[in-house]
């Protein structure tokens, strides 16, 4: 596709916010490996140059998704004491990302300086500066949060079912003694290890 021809595709009735939603719609229907500007186009029932005149590229189009996907992160009924209020917004923030199929590979792949996600990144560094955090204590550990929530998000929504059962039988107690010892600890129980993770992130806080 030519610059001109982009140029001339019309907007038509869409918008980008429009073309965005229906991206989340292919995202949740078919993963983010099923997800194409080919694919948003035929779920508007549109030409491909008409979602890329609005979006330009595919990368910015997922962009402007994992922006979009930060949306869904509410503000109201926050903690009043700073380090449970970190802790509520990282809580919010994996929860928002578990409610699209692949909702956190699809922000991780994405580095967007958008509305909806520098505002969640300002609420968390201003939970822990007002936690007796210096700026780049606050910086650092608001990285580390998103990074470890990320992470953790990302093998929950690709873990097969029976993850846990191939574990227990790759595990070989004569040769991973150590991984043998601890195997009951070793399965998906994301939420539990959410918890445990994020606390031993703000533990420094404490400190």
């Amino acid at each position: 596709m030519t610059k001109k021809q982009m140029v001339e595709e019309p907007a038509s009735h869409l918008t980008r916010t429009a073309v965005i939603a229906a991206a989340l719609l292919v995202l949740d229907e078919r993963g983010l490996d099923g997800l194409s500007t080919r694919a948003v186009a035929d779920r508007l029932g549109v030409r491909m140059n008409t979602v890329l005149w609005h979006v330009k590229t595919k990368a910015r189009m997922l962009e402007l998704m994992a922006d979009a996907v930060l949306a869904g992160i509410h503000y109201d009924d926050l903690p009043d004491t700073a380090l449970d209020r970190a802790r509520e917004l990282a809580a919010r923030y994996r929860s928002t990302l578990l409610a699209h199929r692949d909702g956190a590979a699809l922000v991780t792949g994405t580095y967007p300086a958008e509305p909806h996600t520098l505002r969640f990144a300002d609420h968390l560094i201003d939970a822990l500066l007002h936690s007796g955090a210096d700026e780049q204590q606050a910086a650092w550990t608001a990285w580390t949060i998103t990074y470890f929530t990320l992470g953790l998000t990302q093998e929950e929504q690709a873990a097969p079912q029976e993850s846990d059962e191939r574990l227990a039988r790759a595990v070989d107690p004569r040769t991973h003694p150590a991984l043998h010892r601890v195997l009951p600890h070793l399965r998906q129980n994301f939420g539990e290890r959410f918890t445990f993770g994020l606390d031993a992130i703000l533990s420094r806080m404490a400190t």
